[in-house]
């Protein structure tokens, strides 16, 4: 699998989604921000259907006999979230061979932890680390936490990875309480993820 620096994005109805950090006071000034913004209309629509990965990075080693097969473990990544002095912490992750390469990927979700509310969480593919003690590399995402959705019904299977994204309807919702609701899935097609968002429940 080759990095990717980008990601596939979930935008609310409006652009320029407020960064969101997880310590637990600028959490609460962000949550009520996110919901604002997110209004009442169907959650998550995706800006587009396909994340496309980069050429390789120069000096990236390719797949060899000898390379690794198991799944990385999402517990030693390092990844792009900001939690403060705090690691941000795996809630759910599934392995898998998702590109058909002979080597595991692994699909880690992972949120900082807080002790209320319910903190934005994020969606990471991880593969191999290029060295043999570096830590596994973050190659795709999947889901930023700056778009200030979590994630629950996670699952890998074969090819394809599934969720549903929760958001808020208002301001007015508490943070423990989503009530918008959005299942998306992606797969692996001609060398790239593609991204499915089904239906929102009730539209035509």
């Amino acid at each position: 699998m080759q990095p990717s620096p980008g990601s596939v994005s979930f935008p609310s109805p409006q652009p320029d989604l407020p960064h969101t950090r997880a310590r637990p006071v600028h959490w609460i000034a962000t949550a009520t921000a996110l919901a604002a913004v997110l209004g009442v209309s169907a959650l998550v629509q995706p800006s587009g259907a396909i994340a496309t990965p980069p050429p390789a990075r120069q000096g990236t080693p390719a797949p060899s006999a000898s390379a690794p097969v198991g799944a990385p473990d999402p517990k030693k990544a390092v990844y792009p979230v900001d939690c403060g002095p705090e690691k941000p912490e795996v809630i759910d992750r599934g392995s898998g061979d998702l590109d058909g390469d002979g080597r595991q990927e692994t699909v880690a979700v992972v949120r900082c932890a807080t002790g209320f509310g319910t903190p934005p969480s994020g969606i990471y593919v991880l593969t191999h680390p290029a060295t043999a003690n570096g830590a596994p590399r973050v190659a795709e995402t999947f889901l930023d936490p700056k778009e200030g959705l979590s994630v629950t019904d996670f699952a890998v299977r074969g090819r394809t990875v599934s969720a549903t994204l929760l958001g808020y309807s208002s301001k007015n919702v508490p943070r423990c309480c989503p009530d918008k609701q959005r299942k998306v899935k992606w797969r692996w097609r001609d060398g790239k993820f593609a991204l499915i968002a089904l239906p929102v429940a009730g539209s035509v």
